[in-house]
This record gives structure tokens, sequence and C-alpha cells, in this order.
């Protein structure tokens, strides 16, 4: 049988107090108590002697607030890599004395409503509503009324129903750019990557490379159409080359497609980056296994699950929703080289 927790009784009777002077010390108010410094160290000597612990439960039932958040996501969870989000928002929730529940849909809507309705059950204060991809959502009704911030997706429409956090893609696309021009690229540019429209990170990076690459006076000399997959990737860019001529610098829209381009290189003989440069994004772990290690532009994962769970317990000065772009720093390696 367990031992019996202390109670906050015993720790007042220990210290020589009120049950209620116990309290305020506990819970931080002793200055608006003007209770005195003697009073508040005999209670937290007592609360440490006798192992007090307050009882949660309890306090929730009447505050109200349970110092809980749920995040609820499609496929987030279990991705080894964007799960760093995770891990982002778990630190922030306990960095403000929060417990963070996580639940996962697959992108089932039964699911995502039972899950939900199992959290809004057990009184959670808020929610992080994430997206495997960044794409725009329609925000549960169940969740309407209650304190959310989006993570990795936004919603539709000219003003935000509530405080997105998403990476700035749009900036990463220039720093692309930037980046390969920075190298002596100026013709022979190539795009590997679907950009369907519907794929808000292939829309905004392309934005940004053709931005950025005008500004220094030049263009994207094609586009490499393919999935974002490295048999894809592989297949396109053989097929280029065996069109030829040859490119002299190849800009693959994840990490996926460039480990496909390096195969097709690789296997047309040509050398990276003496003969062709690459540069990619995401900035998986594909990028530092890659020989030569791959240049690409980071996705700030960590930072955007932190961000998102600061935005939500910490809402001061950020009244009105707002759409927050994170910058994508650029991961400098050896696959670019002057042409």
């Amino acid at each position: 049988m367990p031992p019996q927790r202390a109670t906050l009784l015993q720790v007042a009777q220990r210290a020589g107090v009120s049950r209620s002077t116990a309290s305020f010390v506990l819970a931080g108010r002793h200055v608006d108590m003007r209770i005195s410094e003697d009073a508040r160290q005999r209670v937290l000597r007592a609360a440490q002697e006798l192992d007090y612990r307050p009882n949660l439960m309890a306090r929730s039932l009447r505050t109200k607030v349970t110092k809980t958040i749920a995040l609820v996501s499609d496929t987030l969870a279990s991705d080894p890599y964007a799960g760093r989000a995770i891990h982002g928002a778990l630190a922030a929730a306990i960095a403000h004395g929060h417990l963070l529940f996580i639940g996962e849909t697959e992108g089932d809507a039964v699911v995502e409503e039972k899950l939900i309705s199992d959290f809004l059950d057990r009184q959670v204060d808020a929610f992080v509503y994430a997206s495997m991809f960044t794409r725009h959502v329609r925000v549960p009704k169940l969740l309407k009324g209650h304190p959310v911030v989006l993570l990795n997706c936004l919603t539709r429409g000219a003003t935000p129903a509530y405080h997105s956090v998403i990476p700035d893609e749009a900036a990463a696309g220039r720093s692309a750019a930037e980046t390969i021009v920075g190298h002596g690229h100026r013709d022979g540019i190539h795009l590997v990557g679907t950009t369907a429209r519907h794929v808000f990170a292939g829309r905004e990076r392309l934005a940004g490379i053709r931005e950025g690459l005008a500004a220094a006076g030049t263009r994207l000399s094609g586009t490499i159409d393919c999935d974002w997959w490295p048999d894809s990737a592989y297949e396109a860019v053989t097929g280029a080359l065996a069109a030829g001529p040859a490119p002299k610098a190849l800009i693959c829209l994840n990490d996926r497609v460039a480990l496909g381009a390096y195969q097709a290189l690789r296997e047309a003989g040509l050398d990276i980056p003496g003969d062709v440069s690459v540069l990619s994004f995401d900035d998986s772990e594909l990028a530092a296994w890659l020989r030569p290690q791959l240049t690409s532009i980071s996705l700030p994962h960590y930072q955007l699950g932190w961000r998102a769970v600061e935005l939500l317990l910490d809402p001061a000065g950020h009244a009105r929703p707002e759409i927050w772009r994170l910058p994508m720093p650029v991961r400098d390696r050896a696959s670019i080289g002057t042409p």
C-alpha cells in the first residue's frame, strides 16, 4: 500500500501557522498577503520535510485550470524527423509548468473528433492544432471558443482566425537563390521537383527562388518535374541529363529529391560539386549522410513547436491573431562549388 501523501493541514501544523497561511505561501502569495519572511521559511521547510505535493486534481476542480495542453496532429507525432516539433512544444510546456497531451489522428476526421472530445472531457486548458505538412486547414468546430494555436498550418482568408506558426518558405527560397548565386552561378540553374499549386511549401519556395534570382539579374534555366521522392527524382534527372545540356546547378525541393538527383548525376559520371552543384531544402538526416554532404535549408521544427506553445501560454501583446513565419537557416556543406 503506497504511503499517504502529506496534507496542507499537516504542513501548517508543523510550521505553526494557519492552513490559509500555508496555502498562501505555497501559492507564492506571501507578499500580497503580508506574511512574514520567518513564517514563509517555516512553511517551506515543513513542506520539504514532509515531501508535500499539492493535489492538482483538487486545485483544478476549484480553479477550473488544469495546467494541461493538448496537441492534436495528423501524423506529426509519429514522424521521427518532424517529431522534433513535439520536443519543442513539450519543452515550452514544461517551462510554463504545464503538461502536454499528444493525440494523433492520421487524418481521420472521426478519430480527430473523438480525440478532441476526450481532451475536452479532461478539461485541458488549450490546444495546439498541428499538421505534418504546411497547409490550409479547417479548425474543427469542437475547438471553437477554446484557446488554439495552429502549428505548421493556417486558415484561409485575408484575416487569420488563429495564431499560426509556420516556416518562412518564401524567405528560404530567396536564401536558396542567394546561396547559389553567391557561389558564382548565373546560368544553368534548374529546379528539381513538382511545383503544383496545392503544395504550399513548393509554391512558396519557388516564388522565393524566382524573386532571389531576379534580384541578382538572372533566372531559372528550367524545371525538372518529379514527385518529392528519390526514385521519381532519379528518373527525371536521368532523363534531363540524357536530353542535355547538363545543368550547372540543381535546386531540389527537398532532400529526398536531392538523393535521387545525386544518384542520377553519379550514374552519368558527373562530379558533385565539380560538374554540378546541388542545394536542397529540409535539412533532414539525409543531408549529412550524403557524400559530399548536402547543403540544405533547414526546417525549424523544434522552434515551431516551442513558439506555438509560447503563443498559447503567453499571449500578452499578441491579442490579434497573426501568421508567424519562422526563419529557415542555410546549412552550408560541401555540395556547392564554383562553376
